[in-house]
């Protein structure tokens, strides 16, 4: 018995040793502004409130301005999601809508990349494109997630597709 226990002890430390929950992959492809979809396409306002299902996603209010950085691409009878960042300091949106008033096609300034927020996905029916900064044009492959700070560095990551939570 005790032989028998020593050969399952291995496996069962390997099953506990793994974190997070793996997850369907949303889309395997996305439309961007760059190959490595770090640019911001559009400012986006929602219509109405989200909850987030699972950390890939982010949780937005109605009335939020978000940072569209990448769109799947629909496949079978998935449904559609963006990718963006809803900004954390309300005050700056002020700055960041003057901007958009001047036309002017930058909306990053000097601004720290960490004050752009946690970016996950977020179904597209729910907001309003405001402003669009530059055409999707370019199609990527998505990939999985391996570190599990990649929710919040999917933006500066670029090409990732959180495939797990943790």
């Amino acid at each position: 018995m005790a032989r028998l226990l020593l050969l399952f002890l291995p496996g069962l430390v390997a099953i506990c040793a793994v974190r997070g929950i793996f997850m369907d992959r949303l889309a395997s492809r996305k439309l961007c502004a760059d190959d490595e979809c770090v640019y911001t396409i559009s400012l986006a306002r929602a219509q109405e409130d989200y909850s987030a299902p699972d950390c890939r996603f982010i949780n937005v209010k109605k009335g939020q301005w978000i940072y569209v950085y990448s769109k799947l691409v629909k496949e079978n009878e998935a449904g559609e999601f963006w990718a963006g960042s809803v900004r954390r300091d309300y005050l700056k949106y002020i700055h960041i809508l003057t901007y958009v008033a001047l036309n002017i096609s930058s909306v990053y300034g000097d601004q720290p990349e960490d004050e752009m927020g946690t970016v996950g996905y977020f179904p597209s029916n729910l907001v309003q494109e405001q402003h669009v900064y530059q055409e999707a044009t370019k199609e990527v492959p998505t990939m999985v997630s391996i570190s599990g700070g990649a929710r919040e560095g999917l933006r500066s990551q670029g090409n990732v597709d959180v495939g797990r939570c943790e």
